[in-house]
């Protein structure tokens, strides 16, 4: 009897597995519209709708603040257990999360999902920009710091002025020297950048492609580990340049810590359908995506290294003590 009892709650639980399907399901992007967190969510969003994982359209939120910071804390004080949230996340997170900059929150206090791409960090200028290269940026950037605002889409000691402080370590410059201004999105620092409020950005690849091929910015090293297709082929990345920089951004999510374990099963198994799909290869194919995935408790396991890693550089680079 007790063995029949057992095998009933089996049944039951991998029934319930089975069964649960996400209620007007959202996808918090942790910043204004138009960056990298923005396109995470649409993107994952179409192709589990495309491919029928959902039976709703996942609704895109977009909650700007302290680098990702606000999202974080309403998830973790206001929506602990909610069953039909995703939000992307990067390595912005986890940089502020190892400089202590969320508060008393730390990176157990929600659930790592996964990652289901690798975007690059790449440094870009305005078309008309009157350096043609990056040496010749480098040079005049060396020559007087003060007349070149670098602007990225994350805050002061997050993952865009990470790039720009580990940049100006390489070439040279005093990291106090820089002159760093913090967006909150890569959309805002992109449209900063168009309109000469900053004369360099350090973004994303995924972020400027469109701007790339409309021939409005003019990218002049990838912190990527090689070259990336068109239309970055022509780009060199900052190792062929001299410039030990890389940057890799993965692309994924993160959920409530409470959220029911059939929830949190549905979105793994939900992201696992989208990473093998041609339509997911196709989209990062698109927006010069690398592929990377990885989910579950490997994804955790990876997290809490990375923050460990990013204590450590930020402790390097000055940011902490």
């Amino acid at each position: 009897m007790r063995w029949v009892t057992l095998a009933v709650v089996v049944l039951t639980v991998g029934g319930a597995l089975a069964q649960f399907t996400p209620r007007n399901p959202e996808c918090i992007a942790p910043a204004g519209a138009g960056g990298g967190w923005g396109f995470t969510c649409r993107s994952v969003a179409q192709v589990m709708q495309d491919l029928k994982i959902v039976t709703q359209p996942i609704k895109t939120t977009n909650v700007t603040g302290g680098g990702g910071g606000v999202a974080y804390a309403n998830v973790v004080t206001q929506r602990s257990d909610d069953p039909n949230l995703i939000v992307a996340a990067s390595p912005a997170p986890t940089v502020r999360l190892a400089q202590g900059q969320f508060s008393r929150f730390t990176e157990r206090d929600v659930r790592w999902l996964g990652a289901v791409a690798a975007d690059f960090g790449l440094v870009a200028v305005k078309a008309d920009a009157p350096w043609k290269t990056m040496q010749e940026l480098v040079a005049a950037w060396k020559a007087d710091p003060s007349k070149i605002a670098v602007g990225g889409g994350s805050a002061v000691g997050g993952q865009d002025h990470m790039k720009v402080l580990l940049l100006g370590r390489a070439v040279g410059l005093e990291p106090r020297s820089i002159k760093y201004v913090p967006f909150d999105g890569g959309g805002q620092a992109l449209t900063s950048l168009l309109g000469g409020f900053i004369q360099v950005f350090a973004g994303d690849a995924s972020e400027l492609r469109a701007q790339v091929e409309a021939g409005t910015v003019r990218v002049l090293g990838m912190m990527s580990p090689r070259r990336l297709p068109a239309p970055y082929a022509n780009v060199p990345t900052l190792k062929e340049l001299g410039y030990n920089v890389e940057w890799v951004v993965w692309r994924g999510f993160y959920v409530p810590k409470n959220m029911p374990a059939e929830a949190y099963e549905f979105w793994l198994r939900a992201l696992r359908q989208v990473e093998r799909s041609p339509e997911w290869a196709r989209i990062r194919e698109q927006n010069s995506l690398g592929q990377f995935f990885m989910a579950g408790a490997e994804f955790q396991v990876f997290i809490d290294r990375q923050v460990n890693q990013f204590r450590n550089l930020s402790r390097e680079l000055g940011i902490i003590r």
